[in-house]
C-alpha cells in the first residue's frame, strides 16, 4: 500500500495556549516537497513487531516523525529509553509532558535484544528528559550502551541525549561508556530559546557538546537545529560557528513541522534550495558532514551518515 500523507502529526502534545493557530494566524498549507509516501512493506511490520515484543518506545512514533515509514521498512528504529513521558514541555515537541514512571531496570537488555534481532549495523538511542532523576538518566544510557555492546558487538552506537542540566558527573559517565557518536540537539537559535525550548539553556547545551569532545576526541559529536520557526539566516550561521568552536563534527538541519495547533506555529516553510545553501555553507565552515533538507531529522539515515563521517575523518587525517 502506498499513500501520500500530510507529515504534520495529528496526535496530542503539551499545551501552549499562546501558540495556538487562530483564524487570523492559520497553519500554512503543506508544500509539495514535504509530502511523503507512506508504505507498508513486510519489513515495516516486522520492525513494529520486534519493538512491541520488547515493550519499547521509539521517538519515531512518539514524536510523529515523517520518516517512520521509510526507516522502519529498512528495519531502522530509534529507541527512546526511560519511558515516553518527558519532564519538559518544549513548544516544538509532540512527546507527552508529565510525571514519568520509575525506570524499567530491564530496559537496557530489552533494547539490546531488539537491536540484535533487527540486525542493525548502527543504532540511535535517545530519551525523554528526566530531570526527576539524580543523574538525569546518565547511568541508564551507560547500561544501555553496555547491553548493546554485549548482545550486538558489531553494532555502532549513537546516543542522542538530553542536556543533563545541573546533573554533576552525567556527561562524564556517558562518555566513559564510549559511544561512537554523541548527539545533543541545540534545536533552534538562542533568541528563540525562551519560547521554543524554555527549560533549556543555549550555552549549557553548547558546553555539553564541547565537554563531550574534550572527554573523548575519538567520539564523533553531532547536533541539529530546526528552521522555519522565525529565525534569521545570520542567527543560523552564528549557531554553525558556535558549534564549530565547540568541536562538533556533524550538523543536521531540518524543517520544523508543527505537530498540533497547540504547538509553536510555523513561521515559514524553507524551500529545498535554501537547505542546500545552508549545507554548502556548513561544509565550508569545517563540519565533517552536514545534512540539510526539509525532511532531515537527527536519526534519519544515521547508519549511512556514520559511514560517511568515518570516511570524511580518514580523508581529513590524510590531508
Amino acid at each position: 500500500m502506498v499513500t501520500v500523507i500530510d507529515t504534520r502529526d495529528k496526535g496530542t502534545g503539551p499545551r501552549h495556549p499562546e501558540k495556538v493557530n487562530r483564524p487570523d494566524n492559520p497553519r500554512p498549507p503543506l508544500p509539495p516537497w514535504l509530502r511523503v509516501r507512506l508504505v507498508s512493506p513486510p519489513e515495516l511490520k516486522a520492525t513494529h513487531a520486534i519493538v512491541r515484543e520488547h515493550g519499547l518506545a521509539t521517538v519515531c512514533e512518539e514524536a510523529g516523525c515523517p520518516n517512520l515509514s521509510e526507516c522502519w521498512s529498512k528495519r531502522h528504529a530509534t529507541m527512546m529509553i526511560m519511558g515516553s513521558i518527558c519532564t519538559r514541555a518544549c513548544a516544538f515537541c509532540n512527546v507527552r509532558t508529565g510525571l514519568p514512571k520509575p525506570l524499567n531496570e530491564n530496559e537496557p537488555e530489552e533494547v539490546a535484544a531488539a537491536v540484535s534481532k533487527l540486525g542493525l549495523r548502527h543504532v540511535v538511542i535517545t530519551s525523554v528528559d528526566r530531570d526527576d532523576l539524580p543523574d538525569g538518566g546518565a547511568r541508564h544510557f551507560v547500561r544501555t550502551i553496555e547491553a548493546i555492546r554485549s548482545a550486538a558487538p558489531e553494532t555502532t552506537i549513537e546516543i542522542l541525549t538530553p542536556d543533563f542540566l545541573r546533573k554533576e558527573g552525567a556527561i562524564e559517565a556517558v562518555m566513559d561508556a564510549r559511544p561512537d557518536v554523541f548527539n545533543h540537539n541545540l534545536e533552534t537559535v538562542p533568541s528563540l530559546y525562551l519560547s521554543i525550548r524554555p527549560g533549556a539553556r543555549y550555552f549549557h547545551s553548547l558546553r555539553l557538546l564541547q565537554k563531550a569532545k574534550e572527554l573523548d576526541a575519538r567520539t564523533f559529536t553531532k547536533s541539529g537545529i530546526m528552521v522555519g520557526l522565525g529565525e534569521k539566516q545570520e542567527e543560523v550561521l552564528q549557531v554553525m560557528d558556535d558549534l564549530r568552536s565547540a568541536g562538533v563534527d556533524f550538523l543536521t538541519i531540518g524543517q520544523y513541522l508543527q505537530p498540533t495547533p497547540k504547538h509553536a506555529p510555523i513561521a515559514r516553510y524553507v524551500p529545498p534550495e535554501e537547505f542546500e545553501t545552508l549545507r554548502r555553507i556548513g561544509q565550508a565552515k569545517g563540519f565533517l558532514l552536514v545534512s540539510a533538507s526539509p525532511l532531515t531529522r537527527s536519526s534519519h539515515h544515521a547508519d549511512e551518515d556514520f559511514a560517511r563521517l568515518r570516511a570524511a575523518r580518514d580523508v581529513e587525517a590524510r590531508a
